[in-house]
């Protein structure tokens, strides 16, 4: 099972960061050893003094392809879910400086809180709210409207470079309004209105 990410696809993000407008989507993994379930705490990594949380939307894959074509990706998942793309900011940024890759920052140990996963039946994928609350504060609000690439030319772009199987789960990017946490902090997550996840960080 493999955990595909989506960097910079919302397009007030990049703004927020300070980053260049990519021409395609930005690619990375994540190991299924920072994948995170059932509500299960969060534990503050000692290698990182700045971890931020970044809000996303899930797709399950539901049958292996490849070189899909945008137009039949919709076949190729029928379940979503809400997660967490956790990341040592100060790690990211000294790779990002030093030209090296990401994985330390993006890919360790527990950084991938998912949701349960829910039908998409009955939901518009093209037009989908979800938010993020910390301590009981909105600090995100998304919606897959604002999606630079939607969810089906992200299939397509990432099973070109990647055979898709069964069970891969797709990060398909984060909104604006990413930030740190710490220690004692409570996350809440909703899609479509519906509570998905609600974890503490440790």
């Amino acid at each position: 099972m493999k955990i595909i990410c989506i960097g910079r696809n919302y397009a007030e993000h990049i703004t927020e960061l300070g980053n260049e407008r990519p021409e395609n989507p930005v690619i990375f993994m994540k190991p299924d050893t920072a994948i995170l379930r059932n509500n299960d705490p969060f534990y503050y990594p000692e290698f990182s003094k700045d971890i931020h949380y970044e809000c996303e939307l899930l797709v399950k894959i539901k049958k292996e392809g490849k070189s899909i074509d945008a137009k039949f990706a919709h076949k190729y998942y029928d379940e979503i879910g809400l997660g967490i793309d956790f990341t040592a900011r100060d790690l990211q940024a000294h790779a990002k400086e030093k030209g090296l890759p990401w994985e330390r920052a993006k890919a360790f140990n527990g950084s991938a809180p998912i949701s349960d996963f829910i039908s998409k039946e009955g939901h518009d994928a093209t037009n989908l709210g979800f938010t993020l609350e910390v301590n009981g504060s909105t600090v995100q609000t998304g919606n897959t409207s604002l999606m630079l690439w939607p969810i089906d030319e992200l299939i397509a772009y990432v099973s070109n470079y990647f055979t898709l199987k069964t069970g891969d789960i797709i990060f398909t990017g984060t909104p604006k309004g990413v930030g740190p946490v710490k220690i004692g902090d409570r996350l809440k997550g909703t899609l479509a209105g519906q509570e998905m996840f609600q974890f503490e960080v440790k």
